[in-house]
C-alpha cells in the first residue's frame, strides 16, 4: 500500500488540475471539527456500501485522524478493484502539525 506525508500531499494538492480524491473516513462529529479541504466524508462503517461514490479512475487518498482507520480502508479498496489508493500518514493530525498550524486537533 502505498502512503504519502502531509507535506508531500500538501504539495500535490497545490499542483493546479490535480485529480486527487481526499477521502476521510472519519465520524461526521470529527470532520466538522476539522477537515482537509475539498475533502469528502464517508465514515469507515459506510465504505462498503458507497463504493460507487468513489473515482475509479483517479488516485485516492484515505484519511483519518492519525492514519489507522483510513490505512484499514485504503487496503478494503485495494482488495475490491481500486488500483490507485494511498494513505496520509499520521492523519489529519500529521497536516496540523506539518502543514496548516491553525487546524484544531483533538
Amino acid at each position: 500500500m502505498k502512503k504519502i506525508s502531509a507535506t508531500e500531499l500538501s504539495s500535490l494538492l497545490e499542483q493546479p488540475n490535480h485529480s486527487l480524491f481526499l477521502l476521510d473516513v472519519r465520524e461526521p462529529k470529527e470532520f466538522e471539527y476539522c477537515h482537509l479541504p475539498n475533502s469528502h466524508l464517508i465514515p469507515m462503517q459506510s465504505i462498503p456500501n458507497r463504493l460507487d461514490e468513489l473515482p475509479k479512475d483517479s488516485p485516492i487518498i484515505t484519511i483519518c485522524h492519525h492514519g489507522m482507520r483510513s490505512q484499514q480502508v485504503a487496503q478494503f479498496l485495494l482488495q475490491n478493484g481500486f488500483t490507485d489508493v494511498i494513505n496520509l500518514t499520521g492523519g489529519v493530525n500529521a497536516w496540523a502539525a506539518q502543514v496548516d498550524n491553525s487546524m484544531p486537533t483533538y
